[in-house]
């Protein structure tokens, strides 16, 4: 019998925001079940800390660099196939629900059988063959119940972001996944949602669910970054600090806000498993909970990602397998990079050779040859708040004055849009090698909050080149052109 596999996956949520991950406070029931129920991934990590980037590797099985979507709103290839088109034809229906963001938004594509879109603010992003007019089924949902766009074209996500709940995104994935499960239940499927919350605008209809008074600033709130951390954290922070968020009241509102939208989510993930569970599918069904990034949400008071700190990159990751009962924790690092040829596995199929990550079903079956490897996170830019935008030609690219208080012009699009390579060991130490000479190293079993950046210590620079050799080896084997020098450092 073919299992089904249900893959619910958010935008931009960090791994301590349910009870799984050791947060006591917000309020997660449907996710804290189901952790209950499944594999629990602690040191879960994304392939780029950004949208476009990292969902092209849940999607794909392969690194950024090597399927093209190095950036936002870089198209996914059609030659690249995603995980329905590894399937043997005929097998499964397969559905997607929700935000893309891998080019041609609203439009079924990549092996899809069925299609639910919820972003409309992609146009320009469209190929030259698609229709620029097009509107997603979320679109057509609110018109259909009466409401109209403010703007006469389309429901910007801060317009929908304050309708009722009934009305707002989540619900209305939650219902078309019902509707899907329930259409298909008598033969095998594949179904994937993506919600697009708690990714920012940070509020909605549960803004006042989290009382700010009581939110715990993170333990790293007053370590902003030190002055051997990179520039680009330290724009990043002046960033947030010019938007307002200048208090210790201001920080608390705003994640208030974001612990809504993560409860938002898990009422709506509520609906869609017991679905599965009333229709007798979750006996049969692989279900799948993660994220695409991270948000930093006050840590070293940074918001949002695209920094390799570790709110950033490590997301929550939940597997549970048909049947399963109970809670197992997995303790070593693993990679996104891993999920496709892992579901491939466990859904009987052969792993591709061109996959670029290796099946977990081994660690989740925990046979004693499991390999403990390192994991690789790529930075690719210059997806930052402070941009430039792909396509813009450097002269046009505007600095902030504030900005230019900090560093020079050439040091501020440095600092934004060169690339950095990063890889964790399953001993717990994190190198982060920059061409800027803005190296990091942590030891996350001593320094789990990265406040103590040891790149500089004389002693330790031979394990940044052992560390930075097994990068040489990661980018042999991947394709990856980045320029590592052969020796950072003299021995």
């Amino acid at each position: 019998m073919l299992p089904n596999l249900l893959f619910l996956f958010t935008d931009e949520q960090r791994a301590d925001t349910m009870g799984a991950y050791g947060n006591a406070v917000i309020q997660t029931p449907s996710l804290d079940r189901l952790a209950r129920q499944s594999f629990v991934f602690d040191r879960a990590y994304v392939t780029q800390p950004v949208c476009t980037p990292s969902r092209s590797s849940i999607l794909t099985g392969l690194y950024p660099h090597t399927n093209g979507c190095t950036e936002n709103n870089i198209p996914l290839s059609t030659d690249v196939p995603c995980l329905p088109e590894m399937l043997p034809p005929g097998e499964y229906i397969a559905a997607y629900h929700g935000k893309w963001h891998l080019g041609d938004e609203v439009f079924a594509q990549h092996g899809f059988d069925e299609w639910r879109s919820i972003e409309d603010s992609y146009r320009r992003y469209y190929g030259p063959d698609r229709d620029p007019n097009a509107h997603s089924t979320y679109h057509g949902f609110l018109v259909g119940n009466g409401l109209t766009p403010r703007d006469g074209e389309y429901f910007s996500r801060d317009e929908a972001a304050r309708l009722p709940e009934q009305y707002g995104k989540p619900a209305y994935l939650a219902r078309e996944a019902s509707r899907f499960i329930r259409e298909n239940r008598e033969r095998p499927f594949v179904l994937f949602v993506n919600f697009l919350e708690p990714h920012m605008p940070f509020f909605g209809p549960r803004d006042g669910q989290h009382d700010a008074g009581e939110v715990q600033l993170p333990a790293n709130f007053d370590s902003p970054p030190s002055a051997d951390q990179p520039l680009r954290a330290h724009l990043f922070r002046r960033y947030w600090y010019e938007q307002g968020l200048r208090t210790e009241a201001d920080w608390r509102e705003l994640i208030a806000n974001y612990w809504g939208l993560c409860s938002l989510v898990d009422t709506h993930v509520g609906t869609i498993l017991r679905t599965l569970e009333g229709y007798g599918l979750a006996d049969k069904t692989i279900v799948v909970y993660t994220s695409d990034h991270g948000d930093m949400m006050g840590s070293h008071r940074l918001v949002a990602k695209c920094v390799m700190f570790e709110e950033a990159v490590r997301v929550p990751l939940l597997v549970r397998l048909p049947g399963q009962t109970n809670t197992r924790r997995v303790r070593q690092p693993v990679s996104q990079i891993d999920l496709v040829p892992t579901l491939l596995d466990l859904m009987g199929e052969p792993v591709q050779g061109h996959l670029q990550g290796k099946s977990l079903k081994p660690l989740l079956e925990e046979r004693a040859d499991t390999d403990k490897a390192p994991v690789f996170i790529e930075w690719n830019g210059p997806d930052t708040l402070l941009g430039p935008r792909r396509g813009t030609p450097m002269e046009d690219f505007s600095v902030p004055d504030w900005a230019l208080e900090m560093a020079s012009r050439e040091q501020i699009i440095s600092a934004v849009t060169d690339p950095v390579r990063t890889v964790i060991t399953p001993d717990g130490w994190k190198f982060s090698c920059s061409p800027l000479g803005e190296h990091e190293l942590y030891n996350l079993d001593q320094d789990p909050l990265e406040v103590s950046n040891l790149a500089n210590n004389h002693e330790l620079h031979p394990l940044m080149n052992r560390m930075a050799a097994s990068m040489r080896r990661w980018q042999d084997k991947t394709g990856d052109t980045v320029a590592i020098p052969a020796s950072l450092f003299d021995s």
